[in-house]
């Protein structure tokens, strides 16, 4: 299990107050919540954003909250995606393989890359700026990207909730399959119950910066 403990962040008019968390380090959980009860807060938190003293999160055995975010290897997509527009849908990932790995580690990653492509079907926009990617396209380039870093654990901020509803079922699909054949343990923060029914084996919720449940 991982566990949280003491982790307080208090912001303009919110205040993220969680004394004590356990959650599993297999599978997907999520971490739901309305709008504003405080789940972006959360993965920032984890993420290392915000940088809050006295707390502890420990993951593996290894206290995760003393290291920077680097050393965190948190794979992480956003819900805005965050590409770098003007940069192809390749570009953007050899940026983030080539900040994230030695070169000894990159021809690892490089062997990993081509599988990954197939598995997320990128293969045809590879070349595309990232600001004439669709939606769909957009969600599989950042889920590669956060991949490629290796990551010890993925965090999904409202993954689907720019996709047209049309392609969100697709999409869970995808994602999923890719969690499964890639084993990594998954946080989902979402508001969706179809995400959750869809992906989620634990869910913890939030209100009002606290957990409830």
């Amino acid at each position: 299990m991982s566990s949280i403990k003491n982790l307080y962040i208090k912001l303009d008019n919110f205040e993220l107050n969680i004394p004590e968390l356990f959650l599993p380090d297999t599978g997907v959980t999520a971490i739901q919540g309305s709008s504003g009860s405080g789940k972006t807060t959360f993965l920032k938190a984890l993420i290392g954003i915000y940088q809050p003293s006295g707390w502890t999160w420990l993951f593996k055995e290894q206290v995760l909250s003393q290291l920077s975010i680097s050393e965190r290897r948190l794979g992480v997509v956003f819900q805005s995606y965050d590409l770098f527009p003007h940069l192809s849908a390749e570009d953007n990932i050899l940026l983030i393989l080539n900040a994230r790995h030695s070169l000894e580690d990159r021809k690892d990653v490089f062997n990993k890359l081509q599988e990954y492509k197939e598995l997320l079907n990128v293969n045809s926009c590879w070349k595309t700026v990232a600001s004439k990617l669709s939606g769909g396209e957009q969600q599989r380039v950042a889920l590669l990207r956060a991949l490629v870093s290796k990551p010890r654990l993925l965090l999904l901020d409202e993954p689907f909730s720019a996709l047209d509803y049309d392609l969100r079922s697709e999409a869970r699909r995808l994602v999923g399959r890719v969690i499964q054949q890639l084993e990594i343990p998954v946080y989902l923060v979402t508001h969706d119950k179809e995400d959750v029914e869809s992906l989620a084996q634990k869910i913890i919720y939030m209100q009002d910066g606290k957990i409830i449940g």
